[in-house]
């Protein structure tokens, strides 16, 4: 698809060679580039646009149709009629059709949606192209990014393709060399459960062809094209923070990163001055097993201390006797809530110190 400034610029390149005046119109006789005011001209190329003709002089003026793929796509109007116009004017229909075709590669679906997910466009874009595109605006999407551990050197992306189909109103593409990006379109129903077998079912699919490590991250549903990038800046958080504190799971939900969304947008800098400002010297990582497994299933069952000890095949007094232990080296009573979610969330910057420092390195 042209932009209107560069159809201008051609009009007012041919003006300045052919001088004579030219006018673009769009199907519904909308002024889309002209070189003088023709407005007095809106109906009768509406009336020309839907008339068989490929060209009409009427009334001092020489009209032209320009076609885009069989589809007609303006309307030319010259100023003038007779021989020379009528030349001048084929010529300059001709040039508009070259200029559809040579930009057609730029705007066909895949670059759209690939800078639609990079915000590259600007919003009356994004609404002109999707509708010049036939992409419906206003449905419910929502972004997956799909990563593998052989990354570009898999075919992952054409079996992404072949999974969606090549002619539904899903868009499989890729912003780079590592992962394959999925923009489904959701029915209005339970959309949770819809992704979540969309995801699985992907994954399963790639597994059978050989691909392994598979991680499928996705964003929250949009119901606006316009926020489709949103959804892919939340569908790659997902994967990152996943990574991090989720690492047992192979799908993982923007939804479902809860705290940890949060702490990996803290600059580290201030997560060790954190740790050390609650621990001192000390690292919560550094307690032994025992006491790390302690803790952990402590947690998981919500700070329920008979739960933990029969989970743990140990006698109440032998957990109370741990955490009291704890509660002297660190200052912090997990049987406090509030001293529980601190250590908690130590845990957590821990982790995610521990793993920015593995990716810088």
């Amino acid at each position: 698809m042209i932009s209107n400034q560069i159809l201008q610029n051609t009009i007012d390149g041919l003006k300045a060679i052919a001088r004579v005046d030219f006018c673009v119109m769009d199907v519904d006789g909308k002024d889309v580039a002209s070189t003088i005011d023709m407005s007095s001209c809106s109906k009768a190329a509406v009336e020309f646009a839907v008339s068989p003709a490929d060209s009409q002089e009427i009334q001092g003026y020489q009209y032209f149709k320009i076609f885009d793929e069989q589809q007609l796509e303006y309307v030319l109007v010259i100023a003038g009629t007779g021989e020379d116009v009528y030349t001048i004017g084929k010529m300059v229909a001709f040039q508009i059709q070259n200029l559809l075709v040579a930009y057609k590669e730029r705007f066909d679906k895949d670059n759209f949606i690939k800078n639609l997910l990079l915000d590259n466009l600007l919003l009356v874009d994004i609404y002109s192209r999707s509708k010049k595109l036939h992409i419906q605006a206003d449905v419910p999407r929502v972004v997956m990014i799909v990563e593998s551990a052989n990354g570009k050197d898999n075919n992952a992306l054409e079996l992404s393709r072949g999974y969606f189909g090549v002619n539904s109103r899903d868009f499989v593409t890729a912003v780079d060399e590592n992962n394959v990006i999925v923009v489904k379109e959701l029915a209005e129903g339970d959309l949770g459960r819809e992704i979540e077998k969309a995801a699985r079912g992907l994954e399963n699919c790639l597994q059978k062809e050989g691909i392994k490590d598979i991680r499928i991250a996705y964003g929250t549903v949009v119901h606006e094209i316009k926020e489709v990038s949103r959804s892919y800046k939340e569908a790659k958080m997902a994967l990152d923070v996943g990574k991090i504190f989720f690492d047992e799971r192979d799908i993982i939900a923007y939804s479902e990163l809860g705290i940890g969304r949060l702490i990996y947008q803290l600059p580290i800098p201030l997560c060790k001055m954190f740790i050390r400002e609650i621990f001192g010297g000390k690292s919560p990582d550094e307690f032994d097993e025992e006491t790390l497994t302690t803790i952990h299933k402590f947690f998981e069952n919500s700070l329920n201390v008979s739960e933990t000890s029969r989970q743990l095949f140990i006698h109440r007094n032998t957990l109370v006797y741990r955490l009291d232990k704890l509660q002297k080296s660190t200052g912090l009573d997990l049987r406090v809530f509030e001293d529980a979610i601190t250590f908690k969330i130590a845990l957590m910057v821990v982790k995610y110190m521990k793993y920015m420092e593995t990716f810088e390195y």
